[in-house]
């Protein structure tokens, strides 16, 4: 290593990486936060040891989850981009943000006692999320598809307001509704 820095992980480090992520976000979702983590060590199908040689506390897999469900919602903007209309993009990744919102809810009291010790999980979440929400707006203003006048500050706390009030599971047809409305309300008008 020079000067700190760290190595890359090996493949198959990083699958095992990934792994206990994808299982941390499903159990924390089903089990809540105070689930064992070798429960979440056997879901992802590794050991105990594996996951505690890459999370050595509950608090920093929480954190390491917060931080890949952020960053798994910015990287979907370019892929839905190349992949759709820009309009359907939008309205595709303002259903993956509620899916965000919905286990980020599930982890906030111990996102919070992380923030209380003096980390900071969030750390730059809240400007990534924006660029994503710029990059597409920008995607669909080019195309004329909607309207110049609303910012992505403005949609931004707008789905915030949706994920806060109707983003749990019980009410995830209520969230959508909102979103389309929201959506709609986007859109130009000929």
């Amino acid at each position: 290593m020079v000067d700190g820095a760290q190595r890359p992980l090996r493949a198959d480090a990083r699958r095992n990486r990934e792994k206990i992520l994808a299982a941390a976000v499903r159990v924390f979702a089903s089990e809540g936060l105070d689930a064992h983590l070798e429960r979440i060590a056997k879901e992802a199908g590794v050991g105990s040891a594996t996951l505690y040689r890459n999370f050595p506390t509950r608090e920093a897999l929480v954190e390491a989850v917060y931080r890949n469900e952020v960053a798994q919602l910015c990287d979907a903007a370019p892929a839905l981009l190349a992949a759709k209309p820009p309009l359907e993009a939008l309205r595709a990744w303002t259903r993956l943000f509620l899916d965000y919102v919905t286990a980020k809810y599930g982890m906030i009291d111990a996102l919070r006692a992380i923030a209380a010790t003096g980390s900071n999980p969030y750390g730059h979440s809240r400007e990534m999320i924006r660029a994503a929400l710029t990059t597409l707006m920008d995607a669909c203003a080019a195309t004329g598809a909607i309207r110049t006048d609303i910012s992505p500050t403005d949609i931004g706390a707008a789905l915030e307001g949706i994920a806060l009030t109707s983003a749990g599971p019980e009410r995830r047809q209520q969230a959508e509704r909102l979103l389309d409305l929201t959506l709609d309300g986007l859109k130009t008008r000929p």
